[in-house]
This record gives structure tokens, C-alpha cells and sequence, in this order.
């Protein structure tokens, strides 16, 4: 009914005007620059490339010759504030003009200079490590978008594209929204290269394989696709390949966006992919035979397969004796479920089911409730929308007053609310101790929708009692039970069980018990160590000959 009534306030012209949309092509929007070959004319390519660029402010383009007599001429393209000026200047411009001498040798020796002049260029002037060729006007483009110095050697038709990329960028340092009492300080950065670096440094094997794409026919930006060959399931990197490959669009600015692009369940509010900006929990992920895709642009890396007890898991959980990991898991899990129905029992105990409670509790209850012009729904639903409003603006104020004004904020709030007689205080108890549990997941995705669904199951508690917060639990465990991620079932170990599996998702055994990898995600090679890895004291005998022995 929604539908129809929407399709009617859009009205015909609406509708002809979406199908016109959907009949364009996306092509036209690719080819926003025709891909013609470089014909040697530098004049022409000057012009071709100041147009592309619309006579850009930080556009340079500069005239220098190789050689005396004879002389060739040779265009040097790039953007100003993209290139780092020295290398630009000590491996590309210096060794040109240092050259000449050298240059006119072997010009005047061979009879096609130009073409002499270009092989010189790129494979002896030029001091650069990274040196690509193009023949097409598009691509040479791109690569001065990217930070390239683009050469153009005057009638050769193609050009040399040296990487001396150099922009302000923010140094490594820890992780702001994963941060850990005992562990690395490293998060990983904006950059791309500088991100998979980190995990050269921890995987040091050549087994650890990376490829990159381009998505985004504007933005074109750079995907990178990590997996450990002989770990990860070829099905699922190829799975992987094949969903970026589909995506045509005109940006991607974040993580973000990929990630609504390939996930599984995209009316789903939980996330199945998950996401981290730390570079150990990536490693971890991809010796557990996962795939890491990291988007330059931003810190955030995303790991799939994930499944529901992933997003429980803490890097910290391992760096820690495994009492106290599997302490913190299971109290994560408890704090996930009393984030999500806590406000919602509270409600249907107060209003359907007062008999469950003692008798002094509920008295107490009732006293504290007696001035308060409101039912209980909704007056949970005031201070529950109240908490929300403080966190988001604790979010979006200055790093220097947020915290402040949000605690500030929430002890005035709830005292002004309970001596108005709007709300009561056991209320503010229990949805304090709600909003203080949503936090405690690691993972930013999972806590933030469990904030939306605590919302229809406080209706569901508000209208129905227990029997509408067990309506509400059981439509989520079944919405679980079909979600997939790539292809693993999301509540794996749990649903379907698999006991092998548990030694490290609810709870976390030591690591000399985890000899194998979880074999859904690592199908090949699922065996991890040597299962005789138990530590043992040495025998007494043994330290007394040493002794007598010294």
C-alpha cells in the first residue's frame, strides 16, 4: 500500500523520468575522457591535457630538452601538491639536464634521435625506481591524478609515467576507535601502501599475496585485495574479486562504500562484514584463511568471511592469559543481550508482570512511579531517545568539550527528569546501565545497531509484555539463522554447530590448544601448529644434575 501511494505522489513525469535513468548507460559516464592513443605532438597533448583538466590551478606542465644538437624535446606533466618536489627534481628534472652531453652522443649516433632519446630516458636518465608506460592519452591522465610525473617525448606515442608521490599524510598511531591495554600502538593510515607495509612486517612471507583495482569512474579509487595463498579459499577471493569488479559507480570515498556494495544481506541491520583499523587483528584474520580489503583513502580494512561471534572478539584477548580472554568474550556477549532487551523487560515486568518481582522491589518500583504522568513504554522511550541525543552530540563536539558536556549532560538530564516527575529513577538505572553495556562490543558496527533494534522490541515489551520481547528475540535469532557472509552461515560455530570451532569463539582456550584454523575459512591448509606444544615444567631430577654437574 506504501508503494502504490508513492508511486502516485511521483506521478507520471516521475516515472518516465526513472526509466529514462535506468535506460543510460553508465559507459557514458566512464568515458568522461576519450581513450585516444598519444600521437608524439606535444603541442597537441598540452592542450589535450590542459582541457581534461580544465586549466586547473595546480596543473604544471613544463618544456625541457634532452640533448644540444640535435635537441629533443620532452613534456613534463604533474599536479602541484601531489609529487614530492625533490624527488621530482633529483630523478626526474636533474638527471635530464645533467645529461645532455650524454644525450647528444648517442643521438647523433642514431639515425630515429626520438625514439633514442625516449629509450635513453627509461632506461638510464630517469632515477626512478617505479617507471610505467602508456599509450593512451586516458591513462596517462589517470596517472597524473595519481601523483605520477607523466614525460611526453616530442614524436614518440607514448609516454613514461614515474611514481614521485608526495602529499601531507597522517603518521601511524594507535587505533582511536579499538584502543588496547596491552598490544601494538599501530593503526593502520590513510594510505594504502602504507597499510598492507604494516602487514608485510607482520607476515613476512611471500605467500601473503596483494592485488589492486580501481573502482570509481571518477574517483578511480585504489582497492587492495590481501589473502594468504594455501589459506584462504580460492572460491571466496575469487568471490571477492567478483563483487568489486561489479561495482560501477562514479565514487568511492570509504571503506563504506564497498562495504554496502558486497555485503550479503543488504537489508540486514547487522553487519556482515566486518571492519577494524587495526593491522594485527587484519593479520590475524588472514592466517585464520580470511580476505583483507583495504580501500586507500581510509583507516578502516574490512575482513571477510565474518561471522556473529567475530565482532565479540578483541586483538587484546590474546595478548592476555585466556582465563581473562574468555572472562571479557563472555562478558561482551552478556552486555550485547543486556544493551538489547534490558529497557524492554523493565517495561513488560512493570506493566504486564508485576507478580514476577519481590514484593518490596515492586513497592519500591511503584513509589518512584507514582508522580510519573506517563506509561512506562513511554517513558523509557523519552530517556532512551534522551541518551541518544547526548551520545551523538558527544560525538560531533570538540574532542576537547565532548566528553565533558556528555557526562555533564547526562547527570543534569537525569536528575532534572527525576524531580520533574517525568521520569523514575530505577528507569535512569536501568537505561544508563543499558547504554554503558552497548559499548562494550569492540567492534563500532555491532554496538550501533543494537541501539536501533532496541527501539521495536521496547514497542513489541510496551504493547505485548514478555511475550512480545520472546517474539522480538525469536524473529532475531531466525533472521540470524539464514544470514550468510560469503558464503559461511553467520552464527558458525553455533548454528550449525560445529565443536571444534568453540575453542575460539564464545570462549578463548590457550593457544597451545588451537591447532587448527577454522575449516571453513581455511579449507587447505586448516592445520595451524604441532598439537605437542603444551608447556611442562622440567622434570626435579633433571635440575639436580645440573646442579651437581656445575
Amino acid at each position: 500500500m506504501i508503494g502504490r501511494l508513492w508511486r502516485r505522489l511521483r506521478g507520471r513525469r516521475d516515472r518516465k523520468r526513472w526509466k529514462d535513468l535506468s535506460d543510460a548507460s553508465f559507459s557514458e559516464l566512464q568515458d568522461y575522457v576519450e581513450s585516444e592513443v598519444l600521437t608524439g605532438d606535444l603541442k597537441d597533448t598540452e592542450e589535450k591535457i590542459r582541457g581534461a583538466f580544465g586549466n586547473s590551478s595546480d596543473l604544471t606542465l613544463r618544456y625541457v630538452n634532452l640533448g644540444a644538437n640535435p635537441r629533443v624535446q620532452i613534456l613534463v606533466a604533474h599536479l602541484d601538491g601531489m609529487v614530492d618536489v625533490v624527488s621530482l627534481t633529483n630523478g626526474v628534472i636533474r638527471p635530464i639536464l645533467e645529461g645532455t652531453l650524454y644525450a647528444s652522443e648517442h643521438i647523433s649516433k642514431e639515425p630515429p634521435r626520438r625514439k633514442v632519446a625516449y629509450a635513453l630516458l627509461k632506461q638510464q636518465l630517469i632515477h626512478i625506481s617505479t617507471v610505467k608506460e602508456t599509450d593512451s592519452l586516458e591513462k596517462a591522465l589517470e596517472y597524473i591524478g595519481r601523483g605520477f610525473a607523466v614525460l611526453f617525448v616530442e614524436g614518440v606515442s607514448r609516454g613514461l609515467a614515474c611514481e614521485v608521490k608526495g602529499w601531507a599524510e597522517r603518521d601511524v598511531a594507535e587505533p582511536g576507535t579499538e584502543a588496547t591495554v596491552r598490544g601494538p600502538r599501530q593503526g593502520f593510515v590513510e594510505n594504502s601502501r602504507v597499510n598492507t607495509s604494516m602487514l608485510r612486517r607482520m607476515i613476512v612471507s611471500p605467500l601473503l599475496w596483494v592485488e589492486e583495482m580501481q573502482v570509481g569512474a571518477i574517483t578511480k579509487t585504489t582497492i587492495t585485495i590481501a589473502h594468504i595463498k594455501g589459506i584462504a579459499d580460492d572460491g571466496v577471493v575469487e568471490e571477492v574479486r567478483r563483487r568489486i569488479r561489479s561495482i560501477e559507480v562514479d565514487s568511492i570515498l570509504e571503506s563504506g562504500y564497498i562495504e554496502e556494495y558486497i555485503e550479503d544481506a543488504p537489508y540486514s541491520p547487522f553487519p556482515t562484514i566486518l571492519r577494524t583499523e587495526r593491522p594485527d587483528k587484519v593479520a590475524a584474520a588472514l592466517l585464520e584463511g580470511k580476505v583483507a580489503i583495504i580501500t586507500d583513502g581510509t583507516p578502516f580494512a574490512l575482513v571477510v568471511p565474518a561471522t556473529f561471534t567475530s565482532f565479540f572478539v578483541a586483538s587484546e584477548d590474546y595478548y592476555e592469559r585466556y582465563f581473562t580472554g574468555t572472562f571479557m568474550r563472555l562478558l561482551r556477549i552478556v552486555a550485547f543481550f543486556v544493551s538489547l532487551i534490558s529497557p524492554s523487560i523493565y517495561v513488560a515486568i512493570t506493566t504486564f508482570h508485576q507478580e514476577m518481582l519481590p514484593t518490596p522491589l515492586i513497592l519500591s518500583i511503584a513509589a518512584q512511579r507514582e508522580g510519573v504522568p506517563f506509561v512506562a513504554v513511554i517513558e523509557a522511550l523519552f530517556l532512551e531517545l534522551s541518551f541518544e541525543f547526548l551520545r551523538e552530540a558527544g560525538i560531533r563536539l570538540p574532542k576537547v568539550i565532548g566528553p565533558a558536556i556528555s557526562i555533564v549532560g547526562a547527570l543534569i538530564l537525569g536528575e532534572a527528569a527525576v524531580r520533574a516527575g517525568l521520569v523514575s529513577s530505577a528507569l535512569v538505572i536501568v537505561v544508563a546501565a543499558t547504554s554503558m553495556a552497548s559499548f562494550i562490543s569492540p567492534i563500532y558496527s555491532m554496538a550501533i545497531n543494537v541501539h536501533l533494534l532496541r527501539f521495536p522490541i521496547l514497542f513489541l515489551a510496551g504493547s505485548l509484555g514478555l511475550f512480545g520481547v520472546i517474539m522480538g528475540l525469536s524473529a532475531i535469532l531466525i533472521h540470524l539463522s539464514s544470514l550468510r557472509s560469503f558464503g559461511v552461515p553467520y552464527l558458525e560455530p553455533l548454528s550449525p554447530i560445529v565443536f571444534p570451532e568453540w575453542k575460539d569463539s564464545l570462549i578463548r582456550l590457550p593457544l597451545w590448544m588451537m591447532d587448527t584454523r577454522p575449516k571453513l575459512t581455511a579449507k587447505k591448509e586448516f592445520i595451524r601448529q604441532d598439537p605437542k606444544q603444551k608447556p611442562r615444567a622440567p622434570d626435579k631430577g633433571s635440575g639436580d644434575e645440573a646442579d651437581g654437574q656445575q
